[in-house]
Parts: C-alpha cells; sequence; structure tokens
C-alpha cells in the first residue's frame, strides 16, 4: 500500500495503463513538460515522449474531435479538459460524434476515448473554472459517465474508464486533489469493483445519503455528526453517474424508509432529481418521507468568498437529514 495524494493516485493509474498498452495515448492542454495545471500528469512525457503525452493547441473541440481520429485507427486516447467550464467548446463533439458513432455505425466503430474533467468548487477559482456539467453528460445517450471520490478508486477507474470499448466522461474533485489514502498499486483492474457499481461506505438504518465525487467525505463526516445525536446515516458513494448503480439504492432505502440526495450542482434538473423519482417509482411502498435534495443553488457558482454559502456542508446535509426524519428544520418552521 502507498499513501497517495488523490492527483498522484490518478497520475499513476495514467502510468499504469501507458505502460500496459503502447495504444493509449494523453491529449491535452500543457500536460506534457508543465505535468498540467494540477500537476496530474507530472512526468509522463519525460518518461513516455511527445509523441504519447501529447500538449495541444488551446482548443478543446479540436482536442476531443483529434481523439475520435485516434479511436478511428485503434487507439485508446485520454483526453484532458482544463477545467469544467472549458468543456463545453467540445460539447458537439462528445454528444454528437464520440457518444453516438458506435450506434450510427451499428457497432462496427468503437469510441474508447476517455475524458477527465477537473469539476466542482472549493477552490476559490474564478468564472468557468468551478462548474458542475456532469447532468449534461448523464443525460446524453452512449457516455458512460463516472465521478471519483477517493485515491484507490481515482488510480483503480481511471484504468478501467482506458479499458473500457464505451467512451466514458471522467469527473474529477479538483477540491480533493491534496487529499490523501492508501492505495493498492498492484490492485488488479479486472477483480475491483466495477465502475458501474455503487459502494456503501458508512452503513446505517436510519437515512439513506447518496452522493459523489466531493460531497463523499462531507457526507461522511455528516454520518459521524448525526450518529453523535442517534441517528445512523448510510453513506452510499455513487461512482457510477450513467448508469446508475440503483440496486445498490434501492436494497438501502428498503432498509431506511428515507432518502436524502446531495450533490453541488444546482437542483432544476440535476442528477439529484432523476434519483428521486426513480426511487420513488421503485420504492414508494417502502418510503416513511419524500426524498429530500440538499443542493447547490440554481446560480452560477459564486465568487471565492461566498462559495461556502453555495456549496453543500456538513449543516446543510443535517438539515436534510431532518427533513427526511420529519424532524425540525429549516423549512419546517418547527420547534424542538
Amino acid at each position: 500500500m502507498s499513501q497517495l495524494t488523490f492527483a498522484r493516485a490518478i497520475n499513476a493509474g495514467l502510468r499504469k495503463a501507458l505502460e500496459n498498452d503502447p495504444k493509449v495515448v494523453l491529449l491535452g492542454e500543457d500536460i506534457g513538460m508543465l505535468g498540467g495545471v494540477f500537476r496530474v500528469t507530472d512526468g509522463l512525457q519525460k518518461d513516455f515522449g511527445k509523441h504519447r503525452v501529447v500538449d495541444t493547441p488551446l482548443a478543446e473541440s479540436g482536442i476531443v474531435g483529434t481523439a475520435v481520429g485516434l479511436a478511428y485507427r485503434g487507439y485508446r486516447p485520454v483526453c484532458e479538459i482544463q477545467f469544467d467550464g472549458f468543456v463545453y467548446p467540445a460539447f458537439d463533439q462528445i454528444v454528437s460524434q464520440v457518444a453516438k458513432l458506435h450506434y450510427r455505425t451499428m457497432g462496427s466503430v468503437k469510441m474508447p476515448i476517455t475524458i477527465r474533467i477537473p469539476f466542482g468548487g472549493g477552490i476559490g477559482s474564478p468564472e468557468h473554472h468551478s462548474e458542475s456539467p456532469e447532468a449534461y453528460f448523464t443525460h446524453t445517450s452512449g457516455l458512460r459517465v463516472i465521478s471519483v471520490s477517493n485515491p484507490q478508486d481515482a488510480y483503480t477507474m481511471i484504468q478501467q474508464a482506458i479499458a473500457s470499448d464505451d467512451p466514458v466522461v471522467y469527473f474529477e474533485p479538483k477540491r480533493r486533489y491534496h487529499d490523501k489514502g492508501e492505495v493498492d498499486e498492484a490492485a488488479d483492474i479486472s477483480t475491483a469493483l466495477s465502475m458501474e457499481r455503487a459502494r456503501v461506505v458508512t452503513e446505517g438504518k436510519d437515512v439513506t445519503l447518496v452522493t459523489y465525487g466531493p460531497l463523499v467525505k462531507t457526507a461522511r463526516d455528516a454520518a459521524l455528526a448525526a450518529k453523535d445525536e442517534g441517528v445512523s446515516v448510510e453513506v452510499i458513494d455513487l461512482r457510477s453517474l450513467a448508469p446508475v448503480d440503483f440496486p445498490v439504492i434501492e436494497a438501502s432505502v428498503r432498509k431506511t424508509g428515507r432518502l436524502v440526495i446531495t450533490h453541488e450542482a444546482g437542483q432544476y434538473g440535476g442528477l439529484g432529481a432523476e434519483i428521486a423519482a426513480s426511487i420513488t417509482e421503485r420504492c414508494f411502498y417502502y418510503l416513511e418521507e419524500a426524498p429530500v435534495r440538499i443542493t447547490g443553488f440554481d446560480v452560477p457558482y459564486p465568487y471565492s468568498r461566498l462559495e461556502m454559502h453555495h456549496l453543500p456542508d456538513l449543516d446543510r446535509i443535517l438539515d436534510g437529514v431532518d427533513r427526511a426524519l420529519g424532524r425540525p428544520n429549516s423549512l419546517s418552521g418547527l420547534e424542538g
């Protein structure tokens, strides 16, 4: 086991993929000599050469378009989108080409493209540098969408994404890049938990709390705080946003009877709405209360001094747990 930061775990996973398959190629802005703005690809160009770790122009549509051509020729390109808000120039390529070519060619063409996107807030970035665009991509048939929350998953799931014959959008929570954790670098990706599977990270019996990416750590802290008040919260890390591993959520909700979903993205049309609706359909007679969503607000990410009010934190999540339990909360106006 190694103690690695989140960023170094992704670096190690990319290194392993480059070593194991000569068809793996990395593309992105400043990923070579600089090692990326977050230094996630640090040292890879030096060790594997400029023909495999390619510094590209500042043109996201060009990066993804080049990846489509490489995939046609049998390569496994990995694109880095420098910041979440920079993905939009490549949106047409991703939803019109990457997501549809396998279907359009009746399965004769594969698109084994991995698109890495640092996402979310919490680092005090300016406009276009802190966004949560995941719902756009989960709504796009033909894409697999995953979000990692810890260094071990970051290491394993980047390799699983690259090995997949389907296009994968790989969301990395940028505010967790410096978090450390144990990583088994000898882990075999073929026997590790599939990237499509959710994981119960904290077991509980009173409330099911579903989240992903940067908020998994916050949700675990909320579960610990709730325990001090005698409330047992089961925390589920989705890991895969498309497809969603609904059986894991269903099993938990049938046990607890209550569901809270939290994510940084805005509430309207977000992933939380889909989970709430789907679980209501599947578990209606097990639910004791309506599902609760704790999300970012339906405004652009605010500037750094206001981010703390925008991002769901421990207190807002615990307030959502109180709502699910029918206890006094910020919306009820009830006094304890």
